[in-house]
């Protein structure tokens, strides 16, 4: 059996969030709406709980988009529950739970580059350093070098959220 670590708890992903919330606000502070886009699952997850800490601390009137990528063929055409046009001349945070290899994040960056953005930002909860691509993440949780054959995994558990290093 493979030994995992925890490497965010609960309470820590919490403090992480809120964290990233408040960097939210503070770059789009002149702004009356941020569009916060969550690739499907787990970065959708972690979007919706940016977008409840954002309402929380500031005026911003905060949008969900859910951004649905094969990530076995993140070639294949990227969609959006939102459609493009309604994101023109807004400012958009692309949201994804861990960056690894940033091909998931590469590949969602370059189908939102197709229309004009007052902003374009990128959050994730994990940041391990293994990046293959140009792509960062602007706001990060937690940066965390990591082996190549190690997985890290984020479960979003109603009262039992975790990250862990297998």
């Amino acid at each position: 059996m493979q030994e995992t670590t925890i490497i965010l708890t609960n309470k820590q992903i919490g403090h992480k969030i809120k964290r990233m919330a408040f960097q939210v606000y503070e770059t789009n502070i002149k702004e009356t709406e941020v569009i916060i886009a969550g690739i499907k699952e787990n970065g959708f997850q972690l979007a919706e709980k940016l977008k409840t800490e954002v309402e929380k601390i500031s005026p911003l009137k905060v949008t969900l988009c859910e951004v649905y990528i094969d990530k076995k063929k993140p070639t294949n055409p990227v969609k959006t529950s939102i459609d493009l046009s309604e994101l023109k001349n807004k400012s958009l945070l692309l949201v994804d739970d861990v960056l690894s290899t940033g091909t998931t994040l590469i590949y969602g960056v370059k189908h939102f580059l197709e229309i004009p953005l007052k902003q374009f930002k990128t959050a994730v909860l994990v940041d391990r350093n293994h990046k293959k691509y140009p792509v960062k993440a602007d706001f990060k949780g937690i940066s965390l070098s990591t082996s190549l054959n190690e997985n890290v995994e984020v479960i979003f558990d109603k009262n039992n959220c975790r990250a862990i290093l297998e």
